[in-house]
């Protein structure tokens, strides 16, 4: 079989789709007042069964690279156990489907047993599901796994790089280290020179981390937001005006944000809150 694993994340969901609502339409073709939730109930499952044997074999092919992260082989171990656990309860469930199939022409009994059997089931395999799902995220948010990793672009590599230092540098902030906070900071401007949100950041930790309102505002000088950039012409602003509020200069500060208020009259409100804090 060939090598699926860049597929796994949307064999995954499409999985989890077509066998949760199986395992709904079943219960729901048991009250006898939905027909049509019978037959559904039966080509879900069987679909969803076949897309959870798909999922493990996509996920075994894609766990390598992941697995090779330090730290990580525990947690890649634990989503394949429950994922092989959750889609052998669903083949279990789908041969309970064929076997209802089966037997219905000639005995209603043994079908609805079988029918049954799938519903009881069923509950399990839902159960699976979410365990499986919950240790998932958990290797995809809380260990990185796959995250920049999965397409082996240097592209997507260096968004993963990108994103763990401003991570870093955001926690470090949060609890009060500055010094580290800006260290982190100006090793992302090195590292990315020539993104201009990177430089906004590294400018924004000289006066937030390095208490440099002086140096901030040289920085500033050499930062042109494009006439098209609303986005950043509010951050240049707002941290402009930060920085003159800081070493003194009010007066500049409100001449800078007033300005912003001319170009954009949408953002007067926000804008006139700004100035109320400015002394």
């Amino acid at each position: 079989m060939p090598n699926i694993g860049a597929y796994h994340p949307i064999i995954v969901h499409f999985a989890i789709a077509l066998l949760i609502l199986g395992v709904i339409f079943r219960w729901v073709s048991l009250t006898g007042r939905a027909p049509f939730s019978g037959p559904a109930a039966a080509t879900l499952l069987i679909l969803g069964a076949a897309a959870a044997f798909l999922a493990v074999h996509s996920g075994t092919d894609a766990h390598g690279p992941v697995e090779r992260i330090p730290g990580v082989r525990q947690a890649v171990q634990d989503h394949e156990d429950a994922g092989k656990w959750a889609r052998n309860v669903f083949l279990v469930v789908a041969l309970l489907e064929i076997i209802a199939l089966a037997a219905k022409k000639r005995s209603i009994n043994a079908a609805r047993v079988a029918l049954w059997s799938s519903a009881v089931v069923g509950i399990f395999g839902f159960a699976a599901i979410v365990k499986t799902a919950k240790r998932g995220g958990d290797l995809v948010y809380g260990y990185a796994g796959g995250v920049g990793t999965r397409s082996g672009d240097s592209v997507d590599v260096n968004r993963l790089y990108l994103a763990g230092i401003y991570q870093s540098a955001q926690q470090a902030r949060a609890q009060h280290d500055s010094a580290r906070a800006a260290t982190l900071f100006s090793q992302l401007e090195r590292e990315f020179p020539n993104d201009t949100n990177v430089r906004i950041l590294a400018i924004e930790s000289i006066l937030r981390d390095k208490r440099d309102a002086r140096t901030t505002l040289n920085a500033l000088s050499h930062v042109t937001p494009g006439a098209d950039d609303r986005r950043l012409q509010t951050r240049v602003a707002f941290l402009r005006a930060d920085a003159y509020v800081a070493v003194g200069k009010p007066d500049s500060a409100r001449a800078v944000l007033e300005q912003l208020g001319t170009a954009f009259p949408d953002m007067q409100q926000r804008i006139k809150d700004r100035l109320k804090t400015i002394q």
